[in-house]
């Protein structure tokens, strides 16, 4: 485990973790993101869990647990692969930034992280 690999996973964990939060809050920039997007927002709680359950994923794979840290990182990848793309599809350039932002942890996560 390299130490890229140590900062850019607590990084994405700790990002995760409080936009999974702010999702089960339903915060009111949350909601007009998804809004902007068509997501409807009886979704957005079941969204944050994803992201949650993608944190733990992640911190359960610095706990030795590589192949779910592995999984995990595979799935926030995917989520936010989705993401972009409905942001793309609504033309919602304007709040592409944070799912993109999202989706490079994710994938750094996954390129510097364990082969098992």
């Amino acid at each position: 485990m390299t130490t890229a690999h140590l900062v850019v996973t607590f990084v994405t964990i700790a990002a995760n973790a409080v936009m999974g939060v702010a999702d089960l809050a339903r915060a009111r920039f949350v909601l007009a993101n998804s809004a902007a997007v068509d997501v409807p927002p009886g979704w957005v709680p079941a969204l944050g869990v994803l992201k949650l359950a993608g944190a733990a994923g992640l911190a359960a794979g610095l706990a030795g647990f590589t192949v779910w840290g592995t999984a995990a990182a595979i799935g926030l990848v995917l989520f936010f692969v989705g993401a972009v793309g409905a942001h793309v599809r609504a033309r919602a350039f304007r709040t592409l930034a944070a799912p993109g932002a999202y989706l490079v942890l994710a994938v750094a996560c996954l390129v510097t992280g364990p082969v098992t």
